[in-house]
């Protein structure tokens, strides 16, 4: 666990995913329906969403676990949108 949040902290979600996914893919399938389609999708556009549903999964998904799902998908949200509102003032054609 210690390499994983190591991982986590210097390469970000995509990268914790993958190695996660390498250590115990037994675990990371049982957890996404036995499908690597939904791992692959989820690590793509909702690496933080994703990651947090694994870390949350054992317990099932509890009211304070849906709440950290939603703080993780508010996470992925900015990090797709905030470039464009930090350069909102760049772009000409935005009033």
């Amino acid at each position: 666990m210690c390499c994983f949040l190591t991982t986590l902290v210097l390469f970000g979600p995509r990268a914790a995913l993958v190695i996660w996914a390498l250590i115990n893919p037994a675990y990371v399938l049982n957890a996404m329906w036995n499908s690597w389609l939904w791992l692959i999708l989820g690590t793509a556009f909702l690496p933080s969403t994703t990651l947090m549903y694994l870390i949350v999964y054992p317990g099932g998904l509890s009211i304070i676990n849906w709440l950290f799902l939603g703080l993780a998908f508010f996470f992925d949200i900015a990090a797709h949108t905030g470039g464009a509102f930090g350069n909102r003032d760049r772009i000409t054609s935005y009033t």
